[in-house]
């Protein structure tokens, strides 16, 4: 059995997969894994023991440019960029799968949309399994919490049956991607889906969070089965400065918004905030390129590390609460600050405060004063021990699960 793992997106979309295919390698499953052809995902991917199919293109500067274009356009421009964006993925990735795709009995799709949606047309022509995974409850159809907003789509105004919600969802991604999917599907001579949404989630969709984090409560509008968190092991150790700086003082604050690329004046307000409290600092570079704001020796500047090892030997975490590092930080026990920038980040900020397990920033902008204030609240003597206590019950065995119900799941091709 040969199963294909496709994802495109950054590494909290990356690592995951690369954790579920070497689960099903465990198990004697052949796992290739399709992500964006950044040196790093290689990288990740063969450490996982999988072999590596890249997407249609690296992420990292198309993120960027992604991101730069839509801060200065207007929301129906951001709109009609979403769906430009989306025509040109489905094809491009329809073709990178295509061939990725090759001697597989099934494709498991985690990422962007229209990237899941080449994966769906993909199996469809090759009589492939096709399962649609995402790492986030708030994602699917249910009663129990409202779709996500789109520019010029919003919800209807006084609509508090979510049920209806979800009804408008489908329009809506019917309006931003249905073009882009039916004339792809054209193309193939593939007659067109009239529900886009429905069309890419498929039959039983796969959550991949920890269920303490992220409960899902059970909902007829989709099937859903959810299998905790996908977590690699890493073995590998911390750099020798790093060892060296964390053994010459008391546990810093660790700060690091992943891919996301913040203003440096974000990694200034973090290291003042620190400072104020008396605290190092360890400064995760990122996709923002954050670096120390002076030469005070209380800061130290890393790039990409072992979190589970380092995690585990700091005060705090301050990020921008990517499903992955959130429940990195949670299995650590250390307190965190959740300064939430797009997507599901706001959930999981929500979460991390209704945990007690740290605090959540009150919007994407940190100041020294606002992010001081949060740090505060995360170093408390009741947060910290509260986030202690919880590490236990955060689950490390989500990608095994996984791997096993892929195997046992019923042969249903996608045609």
């Amino acid at each position: 059995m040969r199963i294909l793992l496709s994802t495109y997106g950054s590494r909290g979309d990356v690592e995951p997969l690369a954790a579920l295919g070497a689960a099903l390698q465990a198990l004697g499953v052949e796992a290739r894994v399709s992500a964006p052809g950044d040196d790093e995902f290689a990288a990740l991917v063969a450490r996982a023991g999988a072999s590596f199919a890249p997407a249609f293109a690296p992420v990292r500067e198309w993120a960027k440019e992604m991101v730069n274009r839509s801060r200065s356009a207007s929301p129906e421009d951001r709109a009609r960029l979403i769906s430009g964006q989306a025509a040109e993925i489905v094809a491009r990735q329809y073709e990178a799968l295509t061939t990725a795709a090759e001697g597989c009995d099934v494709v498991v799709a985690f990422g962007l949309f229209p990237s899941c949606a080449a994966a769906r047309m993909v199996a469809e022509q090759r009589g492939m399994r096709y399962v649609l995974g995402t790492f986030c409850p708030i994602w699917l159809p249910s009663q129990h919490n409202r779709p996500h907003e789109y520019p010029v789509h919003p919800l209807p105004p006084g609509v508090t049956d979510n049920r209806l919600l979800w009804e408008t969802d489908i329009r809506t991604k019917n309006a931003l991607f249905g073009e882009a999917i039916n004339g792809h599907r054209a193309s193939l001579g593939l007659p067109p889906v009239q529900n886009a949404r429905d069309y890419v989630y498929g039959d039983t969709v796969l959550l991949a969070c920890d269920p303490v984090l992220g409960p899902w409560l059970p909902s007829d509008l989709i099937d859903a089965v959810q299998t905790g968190a996908f977590i690699l092991p890493d073995e590998r150790p911390l750099p020798d400065g790093l060892e060296a700086f964390l053994d010459a003082g008391p546990p810093p604050v660790y700060v690091g918004f992943g891919s996301i690329s913040v203003t440096s004046e974000a990694g200034r307000a973090a290291i003042e905030a620190i400072r104020a409290k008396g605290l190092r600092t360890v400064v995760a570079q990122g996709w923002a390129e954050l670096s120390r704001i002076d030469d005070g020796d209380d800061c130290f500047v890393i790039g990409e590390v072992n979190q589970q090892a380092l995690f585990g030997r700091v005060a705090a975490v301050i990020h921008h609460g990517g499903a992955g590092t959130t429940v990195a930080t949670a299995r650590a026990g250390a307190p965190q600050v959740i300064v939430p920038q797009i997507g599901d980040q706001p959930y999981w900020a929500k979460r991390t405060a209704e945990l007690g397990i740290g605090a959540a920033h009150d919007g994407p902008v940190p100041t020294t004063e606002s992010l001081s204030a949060a740090l505060g609240a995360a170093l408390a003597p009741e947060t910290r021990a509260r986030a202690s206590a919880m590490a236990g019950n955060i689950r490390a065995d989500g990608a095994e699960v996984a791997a096993r119900l892929l195997i046992e799941l019923p042969g249903k091709s996608s045609r």
